[in-house]
């Protein structure tokens, strides 16, 4: 199972330009990948590259995924590769961050750091 979320948009751009970050952790071993990204609708790419790299680097498969209700998420396109790829889809409910704890509390060490 992975976590995954969008932080953004801040006011400083990266050197790439980017003012968002896509972080996943990986709920078994708590390694963390983090993607800077220009805009939200850049996260399914992302995403779809991350479940690629999973598979080449570690012959694993992404077996569920957990994140909030983002439409970069939930929109047909991700839920269509869900369902290809045998991948259960779990959100949490509207405006309730601690549903998605692993991912927020990660946010907020990144941001300390």
């Amino acid at each position: 199972m992975i976590h995954c979320d969008i932080w953004g948009g801040y006011r400083t751009f990266s050197l790439t330009h980017g003012s968002y970050f896509l972080t996943i952790v990986d709920d078994y071993s708590r390694a963390v990948w983090v993607y800077i990204i220009r805009h939200k609708y850049e996260a399914s790419d992302y995403l779809i590259s991350f479940y690629n790299l999973i598979q080449t680097q570690f012959q694993k498969n992404i077996k569920r995924i957990r994140c909030d209700n983002g439409g970069e998420f939930t929109s047909n396109h991700m839920k269509s590769f869900y369902a290809n790829q045998d991948i259960e889809l779990e959100t949490s409910y509207p405006h309730t961050p601690q549903q998605n704890g692993v991912v927020e509390r990660k946010h907020r060490h990144l941001l300390e750091i």
